[in-house]
């Protein structure tokens, strides 16, 4: 009996000395990295990172993200185009986040990160100042500056030298462009638009850190790091990796067939090239046809001009999409068509076009084969008024 009291009185006093000093674990907020999956609509196909900031002592539950952008901002479109959009980090209680994300079956993924003390208290600080007004918003830049790299910036700057990514400076082998591509696959007008718009900058090929752009990467580098404890002990930095919501597999409506951008070019292609063949073994070649094809070409050319001098994207740089899409295309077809123009000015203009448009089409990157159907049929149609205007012996009619 006497035994059985005095391991009573050892159980209570273990219970009030743990009601006095409760467990390191729970006397500080958990840290996680949420990852969640591509959505519908093409702003959310590359995905979205978070962080969780769990703390059941104050009974607070709050994700910090920085992708949050305002459609009532003035000019929009300008300064989405332009790339000077201010985008905000927002802060969210994680049941309405989960379930937004839930609502547009997306799958969520929370990585428990094993911060010490002083580590966790180093990044609420860090969110406390992106918090404030003055630092709330920043200029997105699609492959350096966005919603998944400034969560590892941030897990990155608490944690100092104590945080090792093995892959952070290891060559991945691809470069941003294909690590885009992988996630363009089921949009291929999307695609195709966005890989003519992007130059040189977007062929580099990235190390572990630059491919943390995407969400995805983000996670998968973080599994594999590890952190330096306060007693000089490496460890995991991933603690526990948890699906929080997994999606239900569904299958994306494709592009009808027939509507798949490589259809359409090579369909066009094919028309533009029987029609252009055949009116020349008639001896006739149409103005309205050159002027139509070259000058849609020199619109998108300016265009795409445009996106490298005039915005702050810093992927539109040194583009060779503006060789075959050259923007002087307007007014030049015109000054090259006209009724003034000389058999020599013909003949050197669709010349240097043609060469420019073969040099364009070795040197570019853009995947699958609508941009090298396109150029081959303005190709057609360079080669066809050189051979013209070389025989002059040869009356042509110049339809109008």
């Amino acid at each position: 009996m006497a035994v059985s009291r005095f391991f009573s009185l050892v159980l209570l006093v273990g219970l009030f000395i743990a009601h006095l000093f409760p467990a390191q674990a729970q006397s500080y907020p958990q840290i996680s990295l949420l990852t969640f999956g591509p959505g519908e609509e093409l702003y959310a196909s590359f995905g979205h990172t978070a962080i969780r900031v769990y703390d059941p002592v104050r009974g607070q539950d709050m994700t910090y993200g920085w992708g949050g952008f305002r459609f009532s901002e003035n000019n929009f479109y300008v300064k989405f185009l332009r790339g000077t959009l201010p985008y905000y980090i927002d802060a969210y209680e994680m049941n309405l986040m989960v379930y937004a994300y839930q609502t547009e079956n997306r799958t969520i993924r929370e990585q428990i990160l094993n911060l010490s003390p002083t580590q966790t208290q180093q990044l609420l600080q860090v969110l406390e100042t992106n918090m404030r007004p003055e630092n709330r918003t920043y200029q997105y830049k699609f492959f350096y500056d966005n919603c998944a790299t400034r969560p590892r910036d941030v897990i990155s700057q608490a944690c100092g030298d104590s945080l090792t990514i093995p892959s952070r400076s290891v060559s991945t082998g691809k470069s941003y462009r294909d690590w885009m591509n992988d996630y363009l696959g089921e949009q291929p007008w999307a695609q195709l638009g966005m890989n003519l718009a992007i130059g040189r900058p977007a062929d580099v090929i990235t190390t572990g850190w630059q491919a943390m752009y995407l969400p995805t990467n983000v996670h998968d580098q973080f599994a594999h790091a590890t952190i330096r404890q306060a007693d000089g002990r490496v460890a995991p930095a991933v603690a526990q990796d948890r699906m929080v919501f997994q999606a239900a597999r569904t299958f994306r409506k494709e592009v009808p067939f027939i509507f798949d951008p490589n259809v359409v070019f090579a369909l066009l292609t094919i028309a533009v090239s029987v029609f252009s063949i055949r009116r020349y073994r008639d001896g006739k070649l149409d103005r309205w046809l050159d002027r139509l094809l070259f000058g849609v070409s020199g619109f998108l050319g300016w265009f795409l001009f445009l996106l490298w001098v005039g915005t702050d994207h810093g992927v539109t740089a040194w583009n060779p999409t503006l060789l075959w899409l050259m923007p002087l295309h307007l007014p030049l077809i015109y000054w090259a068509t006209g009724p003034t123009s000389t058999t020599a000015r013909r003949r050197t203009y669709f010349l240097v076009t043609a060469g420019l448009i073969v040099t364009g089409l070795i040197v570019s990157n853009v995947p699958g084969g609508a941009d090298t159907l396109f150029g081959l049929m303005l190709l057609i149609r360079c080669l066809l008024n050189a051979q013209m205007a070389g025989r002059p012996e040869r009356a042509v009619a110049r339809v109008a």
